[in-house]
């Protein structure tokens, strides 16, 4: 079945009915528990059901949102949370920012795919619809800055020449078929085939929504090139509104660089440059002075009349070579340590140091303790915390321990 959204891309509203509405679950995209609702098939829909390469649309029945437009067979699938009476008449309404920004991305496709093709023998085998960025993969090993720049040049003049892009429905068995650039039919595909034509540009099989002139994509911009899979290339790409959008925030960023760099746009990189200098040699000097303690914390306990089995310390600044050069400077023949840095409640790093029998006896319940996970070897345990509110349990832990073991250990 072809929708009223493919022989209309442009309509925002449209009456229709409802034909069934049974209880269903919708898993959201991201994951998370599944969402209890409805499945609605309309008599007709400008709701988009994802395919293609092109995601759903979003909207309304009524006044109850659609979450999710699938097609199943000739049906488009509507996924709302609340019911619907069949034979209910209903008035679909669209949101408009999103169709169109599908639309401008997927004209824009069609046009760069053609384009890419006929300019240097470049096929697209597959394309995605980002929320923010749109890419291409096309069945070459490199694709050079030169060849990038070209094919910008060309999508745009095509743009300005105002070239009218047109939809056709074919019967399955027109032999005018086998004249269109396509990646095959899906298996359960029935009625009419639709045929994207962009004039003496590109004719493609396709079944999204597009504009009906390139002058409706305003803009193509070409970010670059990545390495795709399997010897491929990923095309990045912003079409119409993007481009503008684009435009707004690097100008945003751009502004809020001047402010805090103090100088002009021009001198940005230049001035971050020596910034990154200054953060590397204090850095390197932090991480001497870290040191410096580490010796120090070391030496004052050792200088102790009165030496102690346990010691203990937290501090917030430091890394696993801070509490490292801790254990060597105490030693761990006869003194259990148990070191931690980071966040005083939540992650953070930890050392379990001392004799083999107590280390290897006591480290993996250290680890479970402070929610987090560990390795160690002889005299040495350590790991990743997630919770270092748990240290004080650790503390009582360990004293336990030293307080029952015997005095060889």
């Amino acid at each position: 079945m072809v929708f009223r959204c493919q022989r209309d891309s442009w309509a925002r509203q449209f009456a229709t009915r409802v034909v069934s509405c049974q209880a269903a679950e919708l898993r959201p995209e991201g994951g998370g528990e599944p969402v209890r609702g409805f499945q609605v098939v309309l008599e007709d829909t400008i709701l988009f059901p994802e395919g293609g390469g092109q995601p759903d649309d979003r909207g309304l029945i009524g006044d109850v949102p659609v979450l999710r437009v699938t097609r199943r067979g000739p049906e488009a699938v509507h996924f709302v949370p609340a019911a619907l009476e069949p034979g209910a008449e209903v008035l679909l309404s669209l949101d408009w920012e999103r169709r169109f920004d599908h639309m401008q991305q997927h004209s824009g496709q069609h046009l760069i795919t053609a384009i890419a093709e006929q300019m240097f023998g470049f096929k697209t085998t597959s394309w995605e619809l980002g929320r923010q960025r749109s890419l291409i993969e096309l069945d070459t090993p490199s694709m050079t800055a030169e060849q990038v720049k070209a094919l910008e040049r060309s999508v745009n003049e095509k743009i300005r020449d105002r070239v009218p892009v047109t939809v056709r429905e074919l019967a399955a068995d027109d032999p005018e078929i086998e004249r269109v650039r396509s990646r095959g039919l899906p298996d359960d595909h029935v009625g009419p085939v639709r045929v994207v034509d962009i004039e003496g540009i590109d004719s493609n099989m396709c079944c999204g929504t597009h504009v009906s002139n390139l002058s409706d994509l305003q803009v193509i911009k070409l970010l670059g090139v990545e390495k795709g899979k399997k010897n491929k290339t990923n095309l990045i790409f912003l079409v119409g509104n993007r481009v503008l959008k684009s435009i707004e925030q690097s100008h945003s960023t751009e502004k809020a660089l001047t402010s805090l760099l103090k100088n002009g746009p021009g001198e940005h990189v230049e001035a971050v440059k020596r910034l990154q200098s200054s953060v590397k040699l204090l850095h390197k000097n932090n991480l001497n002075l870290l040191r410096d303690i580490a010796v120090l914390i070391a030496r004052d306990f050792k200088s102790k009349p009165a030496p102690r089995q346990l010691f203990v310390l937290h501090r917030k600044e430091g890394d696993s070579e801070f509490m490292n050069i801790i254990a060597n400077e105490i030693g761990t023949e006869e003194t259990l340590l148990f070191l931690t840095v980071g966040d005083e409640k939540e992650a953070g790093l930890f050392l379990l140091a001392g004799p083999v029998e107590a280390v290897e006896n006591l480290g993996p319940r250290v680890a479970e303790l402070l929610g987090g996970k560990g390795a160690g070897k002889r005299d040495r345990f350590q790991g990743k915390a997630a919770k270092m509110s748990r240290r004080g349990e650790v503390e009582a832990l360990l004293q336990e321990f030293i307080s029952h073991r015997s005095p060889e250990v």
